[in-house]
Parts: structure tokens; sequence; C-alpha cells
């Protein structure tokens, strides 16, 4: 098992999933936690919240693992910048709020907290391919920001095929792919997930071999 403490981490991490209920919230918290058990000061921030109101709900979710209340910057919006009311797309979000989506203001948070914390995890909406404006998708905004990505899979039956059409986008747009973070919440079927954690830790090593591998 990988140690933590001997990993140097991005200051910056964009935490995504192989589909929309692939446990992102949960294991960004639970990276969060980990990180900071390593003496570094670590802040998540929410790409776009979808269905909410007032606070997002995945900054409560990160902060109930992390163990601590909401940050100033929780309630001041620096983690979670853009909150769009309808549980959808963000592109479809948008519309049904009848605004824009201001990506400057993703950009200004992010580099407000890096410089205040040492490390930043930024939690997609969704996956890869999710729409934010039109054609204009999450895997486009990570690619011109330059971020790392931590993908997060799980071993529900059909996560593989999830899993390697997510890392060949990532390999396609040449974007780093900094560890593979495994939810072991969906591990219903032993003979599956023993099998799909055997699989894609083998594809890493062949295809990805300076990727973390973690579990959680």
């Amino acid at each position: 098992m990988v140690n933590l403490s001997d990993v140097k981490f991005p200051q910056k991490l964009f935490i995504t999933g192989i589909d929309t209920d692939a446990g992102k919230s949960f294991a960004t918290g639970w990276l969060a936690n980990e990180i900071a058990k390593t003496g570094k000061t670590v802040i998540t921030q929410k790409f776009i919240q979808t269905g909410n109101n007032d606070m997002s709900e995945d900054i409560e979710v990160h902060r109930r693992i992390m163990g601590i209340p909401f940050t100033e910057e929780d309630l001041n919006h620096t983690t979670a910048p853009i909150i769009l009311s309808y549980p959808a797309s963000p592109d479809l979000a948008a519309k049904i709020d009848g605004v824009s989506i201001d990506l400057s203001k993703i950009e200004e948070a992010s580099r407000i907290l890096s410089e205040k914390y040492d490390n930043v995890l930024i939690e997609g909406a969704g996956g890869l391919m999710v729409p934010i404006d039109g054609e204009y998708l999450t895997i486009n905004y990570i690619k011109d920001h330059r971020l790392p990505v931590v993908l997060v899979t799980n071993g529900s039956l059909g996560s593989i095929s999830h899993t390697l059409l997510a890392l060949y986008a990532l390999a396609h747009e040449g974007i780093e792919l900094f560890a593979l973070l495994y939810n072991s919440y969906f591990d219903k079927d032993k003979v599956i997930c023993e099998d799909t954690k055997k699989y894609l830790r083998a594809w890493l090593s062949h295809h990805f071999p300076d990727t973390l591998y973690l579990e959680f």
C-alpha cells in the first residue's frame, strides 16, 4: 500500500469519476483527510455544483469526512463559486436557471485557495465528458488549465469499460493521470471486484507506469 507521506502531491488536483455516481465526493473528502495527516494544509473545491441553491452539498460531505466545520472559504463561496439549482449537467442546469457559466470564477477561486493552502482538490461535476457550455466539456477545462487528474473508479459491473474509456480520453488529450482511486463501497460481488482491481492495476502498470493506484 502506498505511504502518502512519501507522495509529492501537485498543488492542484482535479478529482473526476468514471460516471456520476462513482463516489467522487467521498473520495475527495477521504483524499483531503489523508493529505492532511501528512502535515500539509489542504482544502477542497467544488468545480460546479448543481442541484443546490445556497451551499454545496458536496462541500458539506468533504467537511464531514475531514472532520472539520465549514471554513471561511466555504461560507463566502470561494470553494463553490458556481451553484446551480437543477440536478443536471452544468450546461442544462445553467439553461434552466437562465444564467451563463463564468469559468473565470472557478479559476480565480482556485488561485485564491492555492495561495493559502498547500493542496487544493477540485471535485468535478459528473465525469470527464460532462457538458459545461455547449460542446465545451469538463475535460476541456482540465486540459486548458493543465490540471493533473485523480480518476475515481469502483468495482461495479461495467466499471472496467468505463475506466478504460476515461483513461483513453485522458491519454488522447495529453492530461496527466496522477492517481487512479478505487472506491471499495461498491464491492458487492467479490469475484467481480477482485478481478476489476487486478485488471486495472495491471493496465496502469503497462500503460500508466508513473500513476499511483490507491484504494479507500
